[in-house]
């Protein structure tokens, strides 16, 4: 039973470490005066909060003794009706998947992985670095460090009023 307790600590730090990667990403960003580098670490930080979620289903297949190392909410949802259980955590999860903060989250994940492709309207070509014309253009649609720490804050307060509900019988 002792062994049970220390993986579910084990899942629990691994969401919160996700969430303090994603902190020290945001301080990066806002501590740089470097475009290039500044995009690097908003990106860290989207990559961080996505690991977050990832991290908190697998600590939600954990609690309901789900046997996978790599949980959607798909398997978890069809997990659980196979054992005609429902999961609150899982609900409120769908939710903001929906229209919530892990929906700007996946949105911005998304982006980071594929990009919209630049407006080049009244764009110069001449003679300026490839890089720098990259990083330009395709950060327009990325959120600033702010709005990323908000969006941190959320998906803790999310998660912790989760694990408060996630209490052993």
């Amino acid at each position: 039973m002792a062994d049970k307790g220390r993986v579910a600590r084990y899942q629990a730090d691994r969401t919160n470490q996700k969430f303090y990667f994603c902190r020290i990403a945001c301080k990066q960003a806002g501590d740089t005066a470097d475009k290039q580098l500044y995009q690097a670490y908003c990106e860290t930080a989207i990559f961080h909060l996505q690991g977050a979620l990832w991290a908190f289903l697998q600590e939600l297949a954990h609690f309901y003794n789900l046997d996978t190392s790599q949980p959607t909410v798909a398997y978890i949802e069809t997990a659980l009706e196979k054992k005609t259980l429902i999961s609150p955590e899982l609900q409120r999860i769908k939710i903001s998947l929906e229209s919530g903060v892990l929906a700007n989250v996946a949105k911005a994940y998304q982006r980071c992985q594929y990009a919209p492709a630049p407006d080049t309207k009244g764009l110069e070509t001449s003679n300026q670095d490839l890089i720098v014309n990259v990083v330009t253009l395709s950060n327009q649609w990325l959120p600033d460090e702010q709005t990323i720490r908000e969006w941190r804050t959320e998906f803790m307060t999310l998660v912790d009023e989760m694990r408060g509900g996630m209490v052993e019988y």
